[in-house]
Parts: C-alpha cells; sequence; structure tokens
C-alpha cells in the first residue's frame, strides 16, 4: 500500500509545530502569512506541485491531498494560502504553451514567485449571467482583459493571477495575468468570519492586455475542462479533514483531564480515521464506487462541523471567548459550507442540520 506521508526535502514535523504555534496570531492579526509562507519554503512544500523537469518534487495526488491534510491540522490559513498558489501552479504545468511554463515555473519552486487564481466566476452561476463578468478580446499582441474578478486570494501579494474570460462568441481563455499592469486594481480585502488573514477580494480588470506567451489555454469552449487542477475535488476534503483531525486532538486532551468525554472522542477519532483511509484510498484511485468526490465532501463537512463544536462544548465558556482555539475552530470549519461547495454536499448539510438525514 502506498504510503499517506507527504514527501518534502525537509521533516515535516517542526514545520507543523510553527504553524500551529502562530496560527492564532494569523487569526488575531489578520496579517498576510508571508513568513508561515517562508517556511513552507524552506521545507520544500511550496514546489509540492512543480514538475521535477523545472526544480520542483512533483508530488503524487495522493501525496498532495496527505500534505494538505497535515498542514490544515496546523494552521489552516496557511493551507488555503498554499491551496490557491498550487491551483494557479498546476494550470499552468498543464498548460501547452511551453513559454509560460518556462518563465513561470522555475521561480515558483520557492518563493520567488507568488501565484494565485481569480476563477471562481468561471466556476460558479456567474458564468451564466448575460454578460461576462470577465470579457475578454482579441488584440495584436494577445488578449485584453475587462471586468472584476469576485474572489482573489493574495492578490496584493501576488506577481501573477491565473484567470480567464469569455469573448463574443463565447469561447474562453485562460491566462497568467501580471498584476504590474495598471489596470490590475486589487480591492481592499474582505472581512471575513475566519481565514480574514488570506486576504482575499475582488481585482478589478481594466483595459489588461496579457501577451500570448502567457496564454494558459483557450481560446475554446468551457476552459476550465481543458485546464488540470490536480487533486482537484479531494483537495478541500483534505483540509476539512485536517481540522476536523486538530479537534481530534484537542478532544483527547479534553479527556484526559474529565474521563466523560473519552467516548466522545473516541467516536469522532473513529470517524476521523475511517474518513482518512477512504479519502487517501480515493486519491489513489482504490476506493469502492460508493466513495465518490461529493460523498466524501460531505463527511468531511460534516466532521469538522461537528468535532469543532464538540471542543467548544467540551471547552464551555473559556472556548467561547475570542482567540481561543476552540472558538477559531467553529469559525474555520463554517468555511467549508462556502468554499467550492457543491449544491448536493450543501443541500445534505441543509438536511442534517434539519435533522432529516436519511437514516
Amino acid at each position: 500500500m502506498a504510503s499517506n506521508s507527504p514527501p518534502t526535502t525537509q521533516p515535516i514535523e517542526p514545520l507543523l509545530k510553527r504553524l500551529a504555534e502562530t496560527t492564532g496570531e494569523l487569526d488575531q492579526q489578520q496579517i498576510w502569512p508571508s513568513q508561515q509562507l517562508s517556511w513552507l519554503d524552506e521545507a520544500g512544500v511550496l514546489g509540492w506541485t512543480v514538475p521535477r523537469a523545472y526544480g520542483g518534487s512533483e508530488i503524487s495526488a495522493a501525496e498532495l491531498v496527505a500534505g494538505y491534510e497535515q498542514l490544515a491540522a496546523a494552521c489552516l490559513t496557511t493551507t488555503f494560502v498554499l491551496t490557491q498558489r498550487n491551483g494557479a501552479i498546476q494550470r499552468i504545468a498543464g498548460s501547452a504553451n511551453e513559454c509560460v511554463r518556462d518563465t513561470l515555473l522555475p521561480g515558483l519552486v520557492h518563493a520567488d514567485i507568488f501565484a494565485t487564481v481569480g476563477i471562481s466566476h468561471l466556476t460558479t452561476s456567474r458564468q451564466h449571467v448575460a454578460k461576462p463578468v470577465v470579457s475578454v478580446r482579441e488584440s495584436a499582441a494577445g488578449f485584453v482583459f475587462e471586468g472584476f474578478m469576485p474572489w482573489v486570494t493574495g492578490a496584493r501579494a501576488a506577481d501573477y493571477i491565473v484567470s480567464g474570460g469569455t469573448l463574443d462568441d463565447g469561447r474562453q481563455v485562460l491566462a497568467a495575468i501580471k498584476t504590474d499592469h495598471p489596470g490590475v486594481q486589487p480591492q481592499d480585502p474582505v472581512s471575513l468570519m475566519a481565514l480574514s488573514a488570506t486576504q482575499t477580494g475582488a481585482v478589478k480588470l481594466n483595459d489588461v492586455e496579457v501577451p500570448r506567451d502567457m496564454l494558459i489555454a483557450g481560446p475554446v469552449e468551457q476552459v476550465m475542462k481543458q485546464t488540470s487542477g490536480g487533486a482537484g475535488s479531494f483537495t478541500t476534503s483534505a483540509l476539512a479533514l485536517g481540522v476536523t483531525n486538530a479537534a481530534v486532538t484537542s478532544l483527547a486532551q479534553e479527556a484526559s483531564l474529565r474521563p466523560d468525554l473519552t467516548e466522545v472522542h473516541e467516536q469522532f477519532a473513529v470517524s476521523a480515521t475511517q474518513l482518512a483511509e477512504d479519502l487517501h484510498a480515493a486519491t489513489r484511485g482504490e476506493a469502492g464506487a460508493e466513495h465518490t468526490a461529493e460523498s466524501l465532501r460531505r463527511r468531511a463537512n460534516s466532521l469538522a462541523l461537528r468535532s469543532t463544536q464538540a471542543v467548544l462544548t467540551a471547552t464551555k465558556g473559556a472556548g467561547y471567548v475570542s482567540g481561543h482555539p476552540a472558538e477559531r475552530a467553529v469559525r474555520e470549519a463554517m468555511f467549508f459550507l462556502v468554499w467550492s461547495c457543491p449544491q448536493p454536499v450543501a443541500a445534505a448539510a441543509l438536511k442534517e442540520f434539519a435533522c432529516t438525514m436519511d437514516g
């Protein structure tokens, strides 16, 4: 059986310890995790998704999911930022355009370049509105982007934003947009229930011309179906499982002081272990037909929500005080209700909240 331990050029345990020690500070101060990203660089994590031909480690989807799970248990903020950076890398690496690969991938092995994604308008209901959120017209040198990207993580820290838009004929393009163009205008990051330190917000595009050598894909119908997202739909489940694992650890600590919590801790521990086994098997292509990405996401969301609220309940009033790990965990777990949450998963959550789940 394949190992579920994420490979790095350095031992990951010291990194996890440093991330866990500072995650509360990130949440309270809502500061961009530049220091944490430098630690990921030192540990070789930033090169996980970069192809070996460009100096990266090019780990498998299964190894990536296992790595996300461990990192999210230590610091969800930093790990979410990493997923957005990796999302950009994976689409650049999967491009048929050699120029964009050769220009950007070597610098993305380390912290030389920060890239992120602004693609939510291509993957949600926004793409079905009468006027595209981001319109594109072809020029002599490349493509001109006009509009706005609703959700971009770390836009003000980014050197490049991987984003796309729609031409008049309905075809779409995906490109690496350099942020030093005067028409790229990051807006103030929004204040979120949790993860505000990710500095996520809208970016306006005002007559931004992108040269052809920065084209990732297109023009083509439904460009997002033409580009690779690596671990894809398993990523969100891995991060939710990481949040659950952190909650299980907290419950174990509480149970060591209060034996009445032992049964609760053990039940959550068993559920988390089973989900981990099923998720890892799915990413290796070894899971049964019943363990679809959708069913795994539903289970991961439910476990993250229930386990973190169990920790809050166990810590009582102390856990309700702002800044306590318990209250932060509850807020962070709710992120999975809105981050790339498929409608069937959202519907299952609503049924669970209303206590109308089958069985």
